[in-house]
Formats: C-alpha cells, structure tokens, sequence
C-alpha cells in the first residue's frame, strides 16, 4: 500500500499488524521480501506487531486479508469505533479471489500471486477514497 499510495501521490499513515502473536518483532519472511524488492518495494523496515483494538481508533480502515482475520478483528472491534473494518480484496479485487491466499507452505509464485492481488485491490482502494 504505501509503494502504490507514494506512486501515486497520495499521502496516508499506513501500517501493518497480525491476528496472532507468532512473529512480533519478526521481520517479514525472506521469500516476501525478496519478491517485493523484485517490485521495487522495500519492506526491511517491517516488524511484526499484533492488532489490537486501539487500532480501530487511530485509523480510519482496516482491512483483512481472509475471513478468519476478519472475524478476529472484528471481535476486538470495540463499539463506535471510527476505523471501517473490510475484507481487502472482497471489497477492492478485482482478480476474482475475496481472500488473500497465504503462501508461506508453497512456492515463491505464491508471494508473487499475493503481491498481484494486494497491488490491485490498493489500487481500487485508492481509486475508491480520491473521488
């Protein structure tokens, strides 16, 4: 998102978190890394955090990459909240998928699948709040 938002001029205050606690303080995996600096993305500065329910008042979206975040994020999601909690790319794809696949037990076309969709659905999102 931020690579998409920089390119095209949009400034907004991103970030990145889980539903588990498996990798905080953990960098992204190798393969993700590499397959996004492949794409001129550098994600080295990323750290795995935790979602927490603050989160739903210091942005104003969220967005779940599959249906099992979804239904943890939205059971942290405390009443009157301002952040729009949605599925990613049920509610912006546009490659006929509605989750994110996750492609850490596969391949590397898998990390590169995942960047297509992502990529896509940050465009239509960014199309979507620029109207």
């Amino acid at each position: 998102m931020r690579k998409v938002a920089a390119d095209a001029g949009v400034d907004l205050s991103i970030d990145s978190a889980g539903t588990a606690a498996y990798h905080i303080g953990k960098a992204p995996d190798p393969r993700s890394q590499q397959a996004a600096l492949n794409r001129g993305i550098d994600m080295s500065d990323l750290k795995a955090r935790k979602a927490i329910s603050s989160d739903f008042q210091d942005f104003d979206y969220i967005f779940a990459m599959d249906q099992a975040n979804y239904d943890h994020l939205q059971s942290i999601q405390s009443s009157g909240s301002k952040a729009k909690l949605e599925l990613f790319l049920q509610q912006y794809g546009t490659m006929g998928r509605s989750e994110v696949p996750d492609p850490y037990y596969g391949e590397e076309e898998g990390f590169e699948l995942v960047l297509d969709l992502l990529e896509d659905a940050c465009e239509q999102f960014l199309k979507s709040v620029s109207k």
